[in-house]
């Protein structure tokens, strides 16, 4: 969520070029909630959304600060949706896994957790106040394995709910090497309606993470159609 690569891919010239959406919220709700949410997942969200299939939840695996979860909230508020918003996140970065300090501050990366978890609550419940987000504090891998028994467990703002059931829209930007994001594609296919949709972030052809490889897996296994590459791979399902 912090790479160096991941800034200076959004610098790039393909991000000049790609197709964004003219909405004055949505350029109040980024000058104050902090996150690295490319405009281009912001356009391809609102084609997902305008277009669901159903009422059943929309899941965002990877939340940070909160950015996606309330550009989803305003655009389901933009096009009168009523779907319910689930976040899996552990809040744990990457090169934070020896604890230690930020650089040479005295900032734990443990404080810095908090720090951020912290900051999405703030920010989902000012934003998102009317569709507040359920957000379980988990690695995806567990969070699907909750959601498949259908149990009941407290989001980190200690509200009770129910996991299961279809899904109609996934936005997926967890841990992005092939294993971790082949693992979230299988998971929500498993629940994603026909005619839901699931949006990869970090997948440019040009991108440094290296899932092109997945993107052309689901390209061709014949379930699937590419919506479109903006630049980042959103995809429809059709069976």
């Amino acid at each position: 969520m912090t790479s160096v690569l991941k800034k200076l891919y959004y610098s790039g010239v393909s991000y000049l070029t790609t197709k964004k959406i003219a909405d004055s919220y949505i350029d109040w709700l980024c000058f104050a909630n902090a996150g690295l949410l490319h405009k281009g997942n912001i356009y391809s969200m609102n084609r997902a959304i305008k277009n669901l299939p159903s009422d059943n939840p929309i899941l965002e695996i990877g939340s940070f600060c909160g950015l996606s979860a309330n550009v989803i909230s305003y655009l389901l508020f933009k096009h009168n949706r009523s779907n319910r918003i689930f976040c899996s996140d552990k809040w744990v970065f990457e090169g934070s896994e020896s604890g230690g300090n930020l650089g040479n501050s005295s900032i734990s990366h443990e404080s810095y957790r908090e720090f951020v978890k912290s900051t999405y609550m703030r920010n989902v419940a000012f934003f998102s106040a009317e569709n507040k987000p359920y957000a379980i504090e988990v690695f995806s891998d567990e969070f699907f394995d909750w959601w498949r028994r259908n149990i009941t467990v407290n989001d980190v703002f200690n509200r009770e709910v129910k996991l299961g059931g279809n899904i109609s829209f996934c936005f997926v930007d967890g841990n992005h090497t092939y294993d971790f994001a082949r693992r979230d594609f299988e998971n929500t296919d498993k629940y994603l309606d026909v005619g839901g949709y699931i949006l990869f972030d970090d997948t440019s052809d040009i991108d440094a993470f290296g899932l092109r490889k997945l993107m052309k897996e689901i390209q061709n296994n014949g379930r699937y159609k590419l919506v479109m590459k903006n630049p980042n791979y959103l995809f429809l399902k059709l069976e």
